[in-house]
């Protein structure tokens, strides 16, 4: 089914075809018809599979313009999903003159979100402990709410987020519109619709076998003191620029982030401890391929969405074989092939064997010796960008092609040379081939974007 098959507004359908879109997903075909026939929807989809665009749609044709208050809400597990479908709302929602969406999520002082709140707005997207932080303070009410959205609602179980969004829904009409989107459909998520949904239609996209994604799976027998010497040996014998590594504790992450750094590897870290312009400085270097490693939790790692990513390690086996599913679910995305490693150790043998009864496949182990040793300091590939932060953002006016612009036009620099560059509410990372990065440093030091000056500086 193609988009102009569904009875949108021109402006709506202009803006879509801009954005690329043509044929519906599956999840999209199924679900927007009933979402703007006003309907409570389960969708039952994978990852990846359209969903933001389908209930993005179904409630920015909901808003009333015409006044300034809060009239949708979305619910996520982690800041990074939250940051991902409120720009994926704005994107859509261009065609809606002075479309006002918020942030509100943990890691970053409140009282910049309640001076936001102040002026009005149409769609807040947020984390349920902030949300409801803001709710008890009285700086967010959900009187006019139309409609509430739970995306990623079984992770948000999954994180201890029941009470909360149970009291975040209680608080919003009782006729209001809710959607819930899951991967999966646990007795947690039936419990929760039963209380706060009114006869919700249940759509399950099951994807085809021949949309599977193609992921090499290896499995690595070794023993606890052995996995760092192992997981550098996988990585300094292969050619793999951009890979997402799994520990189980946050202490495990720092100590083999430390490790792999001083071995010369290009790495970083990211987990629950972490300030939010950490976490986005992290990010933005890992998803411009200025870091070629990255290690993470679980609760960190969800929500992240990272193309092109060539492997996923699973440092530490997952508790769950839903975990390992879900983990290694993030490589072998758009029609490329993944690699999915895991080191098991003895103690980790129960775990192995659940995973191979639940999900069937037949996984062979070898043992890590077979890997190799390392001696001496490992040589790594040098990462061909780094990253320059400039301190403006959405909120400063700041595009894309303002930046892209100053960078090929005033300051000379082939447009080759240039890599991705993301746009925040208050900063904006670009990356630059380290040939050229000095050149763009030096003029973003003097030069102007849009006319303005902006203060630049390294990402480390």
């Amino acid at each position: 089914m193609d988009f102009a098959q569904l009875k949108l507004p021109p402006a709506l359908q202009k803006v879509i075809a801009a954005i690329g879109y043509s044929r519906l997903t599956p999840v999209q075909e199924r679900c927007i018809p009933l979402l703007l026939d006003g309907n409570d929807v389960i969708g039952q989809a994978k990852t990846g599979s359209g969903k933001t665009a389908a209930f993005a749609i179904g409630l920015l044709e909901n808003i009333d313009m015409g006044s300034r208050t809060i009239q949708a809400l979305v619910l996520c597990p982690t800041r990074e999903l939250v940051t991902q479908v409120a720009d994926q709302i704005r994107k859509i929602g261009r065609y809606l003159p002075n479309l006002q969406v918020r942030t509100i999520y943990g890691g970053r002082p409140a009282h910049f979100e309640r001076r936001s709140l102040e002026h009005g707005v149409h769609i807040i997207v947020g984390t349920p402990g902030r949300v409801l932080d803001h709710l008890g303070r009285g700086t967010l009410q959900f009187s006019t709410v139309k409609t509430v959205v739970l995306d990623e609602a079984d992770r948000m179980l999954e994180m201890g987020f029941r009470e909360k969004i149970e009291e975040i829904l209680s608080n919003t009409p009782s006729h209001r519109q809710t959607a819930l989107f899951s991967a999966t459909y646990p007795p947690t998520i039936e419990a929760l619709s039963r209380r706060f949904q009114k006869s919700p239609v249940h759509i399950v996209v099951e994807t085809p076998a021949s949309e599977m994604p193609e992921i090499e799976q290896r499995l690595f027998r070794c023993n606890q003191e052995g996995k760092a010497d192992a997981l550098l040996a996988f990585l300094t014998t292969r050619r793999l620029d951009s890979v997402l590594v799994f520990c189980n504790f946050k202490v495990r992450v720092d100590e083999l982030a430390t490790k792999l750094s001083k071995a010369g590897l290009s790495v970083d870290r990211i987990h629950g401890d972490l300030e939010q312009h950490e976490r986005e400085r992290v990010m933005a270097k890992f998803r411009n391929h200025s870091t070629r490693i990255l290690i993470a939790t679980d609760v960190a790692g969800r929500g992240l969405d990272i193309a092109g990513l060539d492997a996923v390690i699973n440092f530490d086996m997952p508790s769950e074989p839903e975990q390992y599913v879900h983990r290694i679910g993030r490589t072998g995305r758009a029609g490329l092939k993944g690699l999915a490693v895991t080191f098991v150790t003895d103690a980790e043998g129960p775990k192995l064997e659940r995973l191979r009864e639940i999900t069937q496949l037949r996984l062979e182990i070898k043992p890590a010796a077979s890997l190799g040793v390392v001696k001496g300091k490992a040589l790594a590939p040098q990462m061909p960008m780094t990253t320059l932060s400039i301190l403006g953002g959405r909120k400063s006016k700041l595009r894309a092609g303002d930046i892209l612009g100053a960078i090929t036009g005033d300051a000379g620099i082939p447009g080759d040379q240039v890599g991705k560059i993301e746009i925040q509410d208050r900063v904006s990372f670009v990356a630059i081939a380290r040939p050229s990065a000095k050149t763009a440093y030096a003029y973003f030091q003097q030069g102007k974007i849009k006319g303005r000056r902006f203060q630049v500086e390294w990402v480390k």
